[in-house]
């Protein structure tokens, strides 16, 4: 009966059963699983710490990643010849004699040489300052930076060198960019790591935060079940509370960690001229990790929440097996 057939039943007759029912208190529904308890809150809470860790984790691999990255490009545009004292040479003469020759070159953007004086400064914080240069046989360095997109060829740059010059050597620094790959690709496999120990830990945790609601809550999945609720009907009530949960959690574990990093990022735009925040550049490099790695962070936030539900549902759905 509806609300209008109940009005014109009452006002027929005020002691009906109609009028009775009219009168009965508007029904809510209530959900399987509660909402707001305290295992919910402790299980938002673990997902929130663990959706941080892991943003944590994503944001400084994509870091150190650009700043590898950076430092790589850095340089493969450049590279050194280094020149030792030979008895009977001038070395000075050799040093521009190296120059001209690296300037003839194709592929050259700029050549510098280091003066003595600038070669010394560059041994001042292992030798100490004072130093004499004459008295020791220290090389002197010269630096050459490639045109964008050009490539010199360095085999042949590197045997006029050595037929001219005595005592030269030419490093492409090939070695430490194979190290920065290697290391670089250990931090992402590292993360990888770490990001799948953080989403077993959650799968673990919801594993017993899904039992333990079931557990408060058999009486009633067992009611349901004997007056032929089906199963999935009930896990799809218990896989929405979580994932309502996980998503609860994800973003406020990953909105977390994005506002952490973009603070990062504006206090070193704001301290971004003093000698601290220099060797800071000069480490990480003067990349953040951009919209990409925000968008990562909240994308983890949505995987977490998934995660989240597919695992209460086939908890829920194991459970439920015990009971038939």
């Amino acid at each position: 009966m509806s609300t209008t057939d109940a009005r014109m039943a009452a006002s027929e007759k005020p002691n009906s059963p109609a009028v009775l029912s009219a009168q009965i208190l508007p029904r809510f529904e209530t959900p399987i699983v509660p909402r707001t308890t305290i295992a919910a809150r402790a299980l938002i809470a673990i997902i929130a710490i663990m959706t941080f860790l892991a943003s944590l984790t994503t944001g400084a691999v994509m870091l150190v990643r650009a700043a590898a990255n950076e430092w790589q490009a850095d340089v493969a545009r450049e590279f050194t010849i280094q020149i030792r004292p030979v008895a009977g040479h001038d070395i000075d003469m050799e040093v521009v004699k190296a120059a001209v020759i690296a300037r003839a070159s194709a592929g050259i953007a700029e050549v510098r040489p280091y003066s003595k004086e600038e070669t010394t400064r560059l041994l001042e914080p292992w030798l100490g300052s004072g130093l004499q240069i004459d008295d020791l046989p220290v090389p002197r360095l010269i630096v050459v930076r490639i045109l964008p997109g050009a490539a010199p060829d360095l085999a042949q740059l590197r045997q006029t060198l050595a037929e001219q010059i005595p005592g030269v050597s030419l490093d492409d620094h090939r070695s430490f960019v194979d190290r920065m790959r290697a290391l670089t690709r250990a931090v992402v496999v590292l993360g990888i790591g770490v990001l799948l120990l953080v989403l077993a830990a959650t799968v673990l945790s919801l594993a017993f935060a899904t039992r333990a609601a079931i557990a408060s809550n058999r009486s009633v999945v067992e009611v349901l079940h004997l007056i032929g609720a089906k199963d999935s009907f009930i896990a799809r009530h218990f896989q929405r509370h979580f994932l309502r949960l996980g998503l609860q959690g994800g973003l406020i574990g990953s909105g977390g960690a994005i506002a952490l990093f973009a603070l990062a990022e504006l206090a070193g735009g704001w301290f971004g001229r003093g000698p601290a925040s220099e060797q800071l550049s000069a480490l990480f490099g003067t990349s953040s990790i951009g919209v990409p790695g925000y968008l990562a962070m909240l994308a983890q936030a949505g995987v977490i929440a998934c995660v989240t539900a597919a695992t209460s549902r086939y908890m829920v759905r194991r459970t439920i097996e015990t009971i038939h």
